[in-house]
């Protein structure tokens, strides 16, 4: 795990995401967020919000998505090749407190059809944690279009598994802004 008081550089982060270009997942089985529970010792988790109504919201929305926008957006700071694909390792730096905390993901699954959007990553190495998160832009058929977070996980440094509260929180504040930041995308 790597804390930095200030704020990280995106070449810095680049570094990290071709270092851990071959780095395995932490975690097992891929796909654990697929499901709609957890294995034994992770957390499951699934949010969504209502982001409007309509083709063009949903086109927005994916688009935000699949240009990473909702990380940034949210206050990640995103070093990543171009769009989620299979294989993509994506570094990112969340703001703590006081600092901030790199974590490095790999794209483990797109979804990309007519009527949802999405892709998952899992983490690696550089990960305070061990599991999945999902992202997906849906249309109903009524035109209600939405997104949804799904996270599967557990703490895997050994500070993060000391304050298992704090943890918990930080990961609920993560996703609210994930959330916010995808509402505030799709409406622009």
């Amino acid at each position: 795990m790597s804390l930095h008081v200030t704020r990280p550089t995106i070449s810095q982060l680049r570094v990290l995401a071709e270092a851990a270009v071959t780095d395995e997942l932490t975690y097992s089985p891929v796909g654990i967020t697929a499901g709609s529970t957890a294995p034994p010792g992770y957390r499951y988790g699934h949010w969504s919000r209502d982001l409007g109504n309509g083709r063009p919201v949903f086109e927005r929305a994916s688009e935000a998505l699949g240009d990473w926008r909702m990380q940034t957006t949210s206050g990640l700071i995103v070093a990543h090749p171009g769009p989620p694909t299979v294989g993509t390792v994506v570094a990112m730096a969340a703001p703590l407190p006081v600092g901030y905390i790199d974590v490095v993901c790999r794209v483990v699954a797109v979804d990309d059809q007519n009527d949802r959007f999405g892709f998952t990553y899992g983490t690696l190495q550089v990960h305070p944690e061990q599991g999945e998160e999902s992202f997906a832009i849906a249309i109903a058929p009524d035109g209600t279009v939405t997104v949804e977070v799904t996270a599967v996980s557990r703490s895997r440094h050994p500070l993060a598994r000391a304050v298992p509260p704090v943890t918990r929180r930080l990961q609920h504040i993560a996703t609210n802004r994930y959330l916010d930041a995808m509402q505030s995308l799709a409406a622009e």
